[in-house]
This record gives structure tokens, C-alpha cells and sequence, in this order.
């Protein structure tokens, strides 16, 4: 019988979780690759949303909100590649294996994933993450031309750098939200547009419901 598409995609998760590269310092991290089988993240390379104008205004995604895109019932309907990764990732058996694997709950969480697409002048500060987001899964996409050096920039509890994760077309970096947990991007030049997904598990305090892939249904673990 034929593995699922599905099927296919939970199972190359997992395996990225067996082969995880975990970092302690600055804080518990880990790094992974290969998230997603062969023809899925060429997929999501080629999805395509309107550019927004960052006005020369950066630092927070929350101030361009109304330019956001995520994997919500609108475009799970649109996309078969989305509504795969809404699937598998509220599913029991992957909420459990996450579970274990990082050691966090995420019963009675909803799924969120934004679909990033960002430009040249972006930057984030330094954040933790920390409050209702339970997990953070920062999944890489674009391979143009210098985005190898496009990762996420990880500091130390004082705000201090530390280091860069890889950019890596299918790689992925993750941790569970802390008071020390900071992360960013140090403004850089970007050529073309860097994409990755950001996924999230969030507590029902979240209030932007339209957000989420399954709006009205909380994770159950297996």
C-alpha cells in the first residue's frame, strides 16, 4: 500500500527529530535537517503571496500584521501543500511525538503557522518568545543566492549575540519559549525574498483566531 502524502511528511518529521543536533547553550536549542520529504519544500518554495511594503519600518512582525500570510482555512483550502502540514502537525501522534521530544505540553494548544516572506531591510529584535507560545519550530525554505547566511540569530540571557543557525533550504531550528530564549535577525542585506515557515503551538489566550490552522479545534495528543 501506498504511504499517504501525509504519511510521507510525518514520517520524514520524525526522522529529522531522530537525527537532531541538540545545543544547550545559549539555551536549549536544536538544529534539523531534511524536515520534509523530497518535492514537498520545493512546494512551499514556489508558493507565492503579495510582497509587502515594510515603508522602511522593521524590528517587530507584529507592525505589518495586515501583510501577514499563514496556513489558515482560507489557504488550506487553496493549497494542498498547507492543508498536508495543517494536517499532520494537529494530528495526535505528532502532538505526542513532540511531546516527548521536547519535553513540553501542547494538549489544549492550537496550531499556528505563518508563511514568512521577508525583504531586504527586515530585522527583528531580540525576543524570547515567552508567553503564550508553547513551542517554536522556525523552518528554512529560499535557497537564493547568499541566504546560507539568512538564519536566525541567537543570543545569550543579556542580549548579547552568540551565533547564527544555518539557512539551509529543508533545515530547522527550535526551542521551547523562556525567560533566556532570545532570538532575531541582525539587520543584513537580503537578496530576493527569504521564506520559512514559523510554527507555533499557542494557548487558547491567542486572540487572533483567523490566524490558526484549526481555529476551532485544540490539539489532542494521542
Amino acid at each position: 500500500m501506498t504511504e499517504t502524502r501525509e504519511a510521507q511528511i510525518a514520517s520524514s518529521i520524525m526522522n529529522a527529530f531522530d537525527r537532531a543536533e541538540r545545543f544547550d547553550a545559549p539555551y536549549r536549542h536544536w538544529q534539523f535537517d531534511a524536515m520534509f520529504p523530497d518535492g514537498v519544500v520545493e512546494e512551499l518554495q514556489s508558493v507565492e503571496f503579495p510582497i509587502g511594503d515594510l515603508g522602511g519600518i522593521s524590528g517587530k512582525r507584529e507592525l505589518h500584521n495586515d501583510q501577514r500570510h499563514y496556513v489558515d482555512q482560507k489557504n488550506m483550502r487553496r493549497l494542498p501543500v498547507f492543508a498536508a502540514l495543517g494536517n499532520v502537525f494537529q494530528s495526535p501522534m505528532m502532538a505526542q511525538k513532540i511531546e516527548e521530544f521536547f519535553g513540553v505540553n501542547i494538549g489544549g494548544t492550537f496550531l499556528r503557522i505563518e508563511y514568512t516572506q521577508d525583504i531586504d531591510g527586515f530585522w527583528l529584535e531580540p525576543h524570547t518568545d515567552l508567553g503564550v507560545k508553547r513551542l517554536t519550530i522556525l523552518i528554512y525554505l529560499s535557497d537564493e543566492a547568499g541566504h546560507d547566511d539568512l538564519g536566525t540569530d541567537i543570543y545569550d540571557a543579556d542580549k548579547q549575540w552568540n551565533k547564527r543557525a544555518p539557512f539551509t533550504p529543508n533545515s530547522a531550528m527550535a526551542f521551547v519559549p523562556g525567560d533566556n530564549t532570545y532570538h532575531g535577525f541582525a539587520k543584513r542585506p537580503i537578496n530576493g525574498v527569504r521564506k520559512s515557515l514559523i510554527l507555533n503551538y499557542v494557548t487558547t489566550d491567542w486572540r487572533d483566531r483567523e490566524q490558526l490552522a484549526f481555529p476551532d479545534a485544540t490539539i489532542q495528543t494521542a
